[in-house]
């Protein structure tokens, strides 16, 4: 498949300076977040107060926004972008196609560890906030694992499901000009889905979608079905999975090797529903390896393992819950920035 018209019209190409910078959750269950973040994955947290947790992975004074409320959910993504011009530059590209943004407070932007950030919508409900300037600290990290990939790859990635696959595709291909790493074919009980992986810099995917178009329901209730964080050495890895079993979290599927970006990782069960994977030494875009890539269909998502770990998991995306509750969900869309240029009403 030909990608070349997903690519947005204004300006020059902002890919590679645009990096996942942090994301925030909705929940009740501050006490499990805390015990989920400190004692089985190894970050380092904060409370800021009854109401708000703020876990770190490195310098950054937030990676992980944890707030008291209903949702229990991924309810906000934060962007960081390299430089003034490349965000105005992407500020545009949103204001152009008709969509909304609003400035955050200075709260809030403080309670997410940057100086100032702006916000629009974006696809499944998840809102968009994009920053330029984190705000660091040289306070030592207290956190059991040694460290975490982040850096010019970001912290991570997250994975959705979504009926338009496409839309989302061009919503990131509008507003970051991402570039499509690959796909993956996995079987579910005879139904084929596909998943394509969106990279915005060196980092392999910083955003996954999978393919529901032809399903009746959204089998995920949560907006995200999982999200992902890098960890410095195998041993990292491997003992954050020791320790989520040792002290009762639920694990979804067990370590194993991913068959395009090569991670190593486990997937595990966060206190809100939506999973979270711990992975190692994933595939990372040289300059050299960007020249050369090529767009390729891998068959089905794991070479080894990811095992389902609890019996109650009926099928690979995990997280099959309160589907008949999603029947009538209609799915949250950004017309103006997932859909082709000029088509947008």
């Amino acid at each position: 498949m030909s990608v070349a018209f997903l690519r947005p019209t204004t300006g020059p190409s902002v890919f590679g300076a645009v990096h996942l910078g942090y994301l925030v959750v909705e929940s009740r269950r501050m006490t499990e977040w805390h015990r989920f973040g400190a004692d089985a994955i190894g970050l380092h947290v904060d409370e800021l107060d009854g109401d708000t947790l703020r876990f770190r992975l490195d310098d950054h004074a937030c990676r992980f926004l944890v707030r008291r409320g209903l949702a229990e959910d991924l309810m906000a993504i934060g962007w960081q972008v390299d430089g003034h011009e490349t965000f105005d530059r992407i500020l545009a590209r949103v204001t152009e196609r008709g969509v909304p943004i609003e400035e955050g407070t200075a709260e809030e932007a403080a309670r997410r560890g940057v100086e100032r950030l702006w916000r629009f919508a974006g696809p499944k409900g998840i809102v968009q906030e994009v920053f330029t300037t984190p705000l660091t600290t040289a306070e030592p990290l207290r956190m059991i694992s040694s460290g975490f990939v982040t850096g010019g790859s970001g912290m991570g990635h997250v994975a959705i499901t979504s009926r338009d696959p496409l839309g989302i595709h061009r919503y990131y291909a509008t507003l970051f000009d991402s570039r499509l790493s690959d796909y993956i074919d996995e079987n579910i009980s005879g139904l084929t889905l596909k998943i394509r992986f969106l990279r915005v810099n060196e980092r392999h995917h910083s955003i996954a979608v999978a393919n529901l178009q032809g399903l009746r329901v959204d089998p995920i209730r949560t907006r995200a079905q999982h999200v992902n964080i890098e960890a410095a050495s195998l041993e990292d890895m491997l003992g954050a999975y020791e320790r989520v079993r040792a002290l009762g979290f639920t694990m979804a599927w067990s370590v194993g090797q991913h068959t395009n970006d090569r991670e190593l990782s486990f997937y595990c069960v966060t206190p809100s529903g939506f999973e979270l994977e711990v992975g190692w030494n994933p595939i990372v875009f040289t300059p050299e390896l960007e020249d050369a890539w090529r767009v390729a269909t891998h068959q089905g998502i794991s070479s080894w393992g990811h095992q389902p770990v609890d019996s109650g998991l009926l099928d690979r995306l995990g997280q099959i819950r309160s589907a008949a509750r999603n029947a009538r969900r209609p799915e949250i869309a950004v017309p103006g920035l997932s859909t082709p240029a000029g088509a947008a009403s």
